[in-house]
């Protein structure tokens, strides 16, 4: 038995320790004990270090380190990953009319152009998301990216529409790695900047979708839309030289046993920070059993998966179907137009078609400016009123200009009411974002966040069919399918049973929804909670 007498400790009740004097049994004997740095100098070995107080977990680390240098770093590198996830999506509204018109496609194959992406997206999330647990969040990050770089410059070079069905597809299975960069990011935000960092990360987005409008702008004119394809590759490019400086998430170092890599992450951002790390020792947290899906459907979270499945459901379906919209009556000038247009066409031919004009492209670009007002405006009113009425608010509004739409109004209206739209549905996907992971607790909130993101996939799959091909049957009949869904949306947002505004991460679903977990590894069992 070694006594090991503590100094420079908080006070504490004499039945905690009497003198200040702790034993530890031993057994055995060992010569050589590594030393752990404490406050004032003393080098104590490890071995006898107290895990009441002399321990930290990564997440502590991240919270003492607190937001600096690295985490800026680290935003623009996340940020290019979703700026080109964001081009990837947004050219499929420009190439639609284009190869509708250059290869003659009917509205279905177009659509089936769109979906497909979805569909490759769908199948490989859950294979993304195996990788990197297994492997590390850098490796399937790495990996994704660089099979989406290279079949997104080989669809460039598709020779007929097989083809670029077949590499589109196959671009779509690597953007579904892309969301494992927020994953990652996530793991080196401390608690009070995840909701606005994860919320400025989509500002890239719109960076995204406005970069590739001007690119197309510049491009399909000259160049046509092979070379779009290509270029719309360059951030990619670019992610993937910067991928070198990224570090591997300390958190998944931790829990897969190396736990030296993870305390030099820790110290490397630290200096960077130019913040002091914890004292003690770097330990893992108490893990509770992998998330399972019935652990989604206990009676606590029942209402609230169902409800966010269809939330997110709606926000895909509504927001990309908004952006395949854009380039349809932007081409018709109004909703009457695409009315009295297909009655004229009707006697023609059905694959008659027209390519998008340089006042298309314009108006284009000030409709995916809307993103960054649409940030804006949720980030002011998502800690005021709330992520559940934020995310109503924002269906509401949605709904309510698709319904204007049904006025003959002329280009420049059409132009206000589209931007208003697309700037709420932006902000009301962004408020999904923050809420989801707020509301699961740790052991099913990767599980929670997956399958919502894997519903507003299933959105995103049947909207082409929407957009492009129920248009050319009902002008009116489509616009109420998207009012009508997000009316719906914004009811399901408001009989959520839980507001996470103002509430830490919850750690563990046996506590009670909302309650932190206080003096985490401070306190040990026996010892009363303040």
């Amino acid at each position: 038995v070694v006594k090991f007498r503590r100094t420079g400790e908080s006070s504490r009740s004499e039945e905690d320790g009497i003198s200040g004097e702790h034993e530890v049994q031993i057994e055995g004997v060992r010569t050589e004990l590594e030393p752990v740095e404490l406050g004032d100098g003393a080098a104590v070995p490890k071995e006898f270090a107290n895990p009441t107080d002399d321990t930290f977990m990564v997440e502590d680390a991240v919270e003492a380190i607190g937001f600096g240098k690295f985490q800026w770093k680290l935003s623009v590198i996340t940020g290019l990953a979703w700026m080109a996830d964001a081009m990837e999506m947004m050219i499929l509204s420009i190439l639609a009319p284009q190869l509708h018109c250059e290869w003659r496609l009917p509205s279905w194959q177009v659509a089936l152009l769109t979906s497909v992406v979805f569909v490759g997206m769908m199948s490989s999330s859950t294979l993304w998301g195996n990788i990197s647990d297994q492997y590390g969040r850098k490796t399937g990050l790495k990996i994704s990216v660089l099979w989406t770089l290279y079949y997104g410059i080989l669809s460039g070079f598709a020779p007929i529409y097989s083809w670029i069905l077949v590499l589109r597809g196959l671009v779509g299975f690597g953007i579904g790695g892309v969301p494992q960069s927020v994953t990652l990011y996530a793991e080196f935000l401390p608690m009070k900047a995840r909701a606005k960092c994860i919320l400025l990360i989509e500002v890239f987005w719109a960076l995204g979708t406005v970069f590739e409008v001007l690119l197309a702008v510049v491009v399909m004119p000259t160049l046509g839309w092979r070379w779009l394809l290509i270029l719309s590759a360059l951030p990619l490019l670019l992610f993937a030289g910067l991928c070198f400086w990224l570090p591997e998430s300390a958190r998944y170092d931790v829990l897969s046993g190396n736990q030296e890599k993870a305390l030099a992450t820790l110290k490397r951002i630290a200096t960077e920070n130019g913040a002091p790390m914890p004292l003690g020792k770097l330990v893992i947290s108490r893990q509770e059993d992998r998330g399972k899906m019935r652990d989604l459907f206990t009676p606590h979270f029942r209402w609230t998966t169902l409800l966010l499945w269809f939330i997110w459901f709606s926000n895909a379906f509504s927001y990309y179907g908004l952006v395949l919209l854009t380039t349809e009556l932007f081409q018709a000038g109004d909703v009457c137009s695409i009315s009295s247009r297909r009655q004229e066409v009707k006697a023609k031919c059905s694959l008659t078609c027209e390519y998008l004009t340089e006042e298309d492209y314009t108006d284009l670009l000030w409709t995916t400016l809307s993103e960054f007002p649409g940030v804006l405006v949720t980030l002011w009113i998502i800690d005021r009123i709330g992520r559940k009425k934020t995310m109503a608010l924002s269906f509401l509004v949605f709904s309510f200009c698709s319904l204007l739409l049904f006025l003959c109004v002329g280009r420049n209206v059409l132009t206000v009411l589209l931007f208003i739209a697309r700037a709420f549905i932006s902000g009301g996907f962004q408020a999904a974002y923050v809420y989801t992971p707020e509301v699961y607790p740790t052991a099913t909130r990767a599980l929670g966040l997956g399958t919502c993101s894997g519903m507003a996939r299933v959105g995103a799959l049947i909207t082409p069919f929407i957009a492009q091909v129920m248009l050319e049957s009902s002008v009116y009949l489509t616009l109420v399918v998207y009012s009508g869904c997000c009316l719906l949306a914004a009811l399901a947002s408001c009989f959520l049973p839980i507001e996470t505004k103002g509430r830490g991460l919850q750690e563990s679903s046996h506590k009670e929804w909302g309650q932190e977990m206080v003096g985490r590894g401070s306190h040990s069992p026996g010892e009363s909670q303040e």
